[in-house]
């Protein structure tokens, strides 16, 4: 398939970034979504993710945009969230970008059938009922993107939630 041919968002379906995932130190949550709030950042969804993930989630919408910040806590030293903490020598920071697709199955066969390196074996359940894969930041031999995206399909596709 000659990739010239086509718009970027007719491949995989990417339509927006959904957000930017930003690691914080356990016991650290509420004071930054005080800090966020106080620039007008609203939170829209708040949830305990458990399985792999092991962290608490704080989502906060931009403005009217459908753009969010996701702040991540880890719960506990297993927690992926916390290992990076730990490589960054307990600093938190960028964990991933998420990239919003129109159909996770989609975009993770397009990916696959080119060769990236899928974290997640298809696509799975994530925060708010969404459906979610890892895309890794050495997804690509020839050039590594060196950040992790997380794409993300979400059933509602509706921000205006309280």
């Amino acid at each position: 398939m000659n990739l010239n041919n086509f718009e970027p968002e007719q491949l995989p379906g990417f339509q927006f970034i959904d957000h930017v995932a930003i690691a914080v130190l356990q016991g650290t949550l509420d004071a930054q979504v005080n800090a966020y709030r106080k620039m007008g950042f609203r939170e829209v969804h708040r949830e305990e993710v458990l399985g792999n993930d092991q962290v608490r989630e704080v989502l906060l919408q931009i403005g009217n945009s459908q753009n969010l910040i996701q702040l991540l806590e880890p719960l506990n030293d297993s927690s992926p969230v916390q290992k990076m903490i730990d490589r960054q020598n307990g600093k938190g920071g960028l964990a991933h970008v998420g990239l919003r697709v129109k159909s996770a199955q989609e975009a993770y066969h397009y990916l696959y059938e080119n060769r990236f390196h899928l974290i997640d074996a298809g696509p799975r359940p994530g925060s708010r009922g969404t459906k979610v894969f890892f895309v890794h930041p050495k997804s690509r031999d020839d050039q590594p993107f060196e950040v992790l995206y997380e794409i993300v399909e979400d059933p509602n596709d509706n921000l205006e939630q309280n």
